[in-house]
């Protein structure tokens, strides 16, 4: 299976010149870490738009961590969202779930204090909130994120990612209230397959992007590819 994209930025462009008609001081950009986070700060660029993260994190499966039992997302991971499929169908009680979800708190607070986030409560609240991420598999950590998000009471949550399959992008349609995703394979495997280079992100990548979306300086690209500087955004 050949590439889709030669890298998450990439992705990224292409995903912005279907989202121009959100461009404007109501939208918002939230990538989810740490691979969404290249691709949403090409489109918060493409859109004029301000960038942060939203904290969100897969539980795993108990013996098998890379099966997704739910997400938790927010700084100290208060929004649990489970795969009701997966807990009914091996009997997974309560005690099992906090368990297993006891180190993704742990690396969310880590990830909070280590990468800050500029988002206040409220600060959501009648906003468009373009959530993105570099692909979405199961969907489970973006179920997550448009819960948390949800909860701010925004006016549109939208779902951007470049690639995913079609029974994911189906039960996001349900959740979000628009989603753009520019390729959806039938036969999807893992989200990495899709780009041409797809590294792993650290925490001082995340920091330097983070940083650089609040530089006043901070060039956003017009139609024709040039930059040009935009406002601060406003938290």
């Amino acid at each position: 299976m050949a590439p889709v994209f030669p890298d998450r930025r990439a992705g990224g462009r292409a995903l912005a010149e279907k989202l121009g008609h959100l461009a404007g001081e109501d939208t918002v950009v939230l990538g989810l870490p740490r691979g969404g986070l290249p691709v949403a700060d090409e489109i918060a660029r493409a859109l004029g738009a301000p960038l942060d993260i939203v904290l969100v994190r897969k539980i795993g499966m108990p013996l098998n961590p890379e099966l997704a039992l739910g997400a938790i997302a927010g700084p100290e991971g208060g929004t649990l969202v489970l795969n009701d499929e997966m807990v009914s169908a091996y009997g997974i009680d309560a005690d099992t779930i906090e368990a297993q979800a006891a180190p993704s708190r742990a690396e969310l607070a880590r990830r909070s204090a280590l990468w800050g986030t500029r988002l206040t409560p409220g600060a959501l609240k009648g906003k468009r909130v373009i959530l993105v991420d570099d692909g979405i598999a199961t969907g489970a950590t973006m179920r997550a994120a448009i819960a948390a998000v949800r909860a701010d009471r925004p006016a549109r949550v939208i779902v951007a990612t470049p690639v995913a399959p079609p029974d994911t992008i189906a039960a996001m349609a349900a959740l979000a209230d628009e989603v753009v995703c520019l390729a959806t394979p039938a036969f999807f495997t893992a989200v990495g397959l899709h780009y041409a280079s797809f590294p792993q992100l650290d925490d001082d990548e995340v920091r330097r992007i983070l940083a650089g979306a609040e530089r006043p300086d901070r060039p956003a690209k017009d139609g024709n590819g040039a930059g040009h500087s935009r406002p601060p955004p406003q938290r």
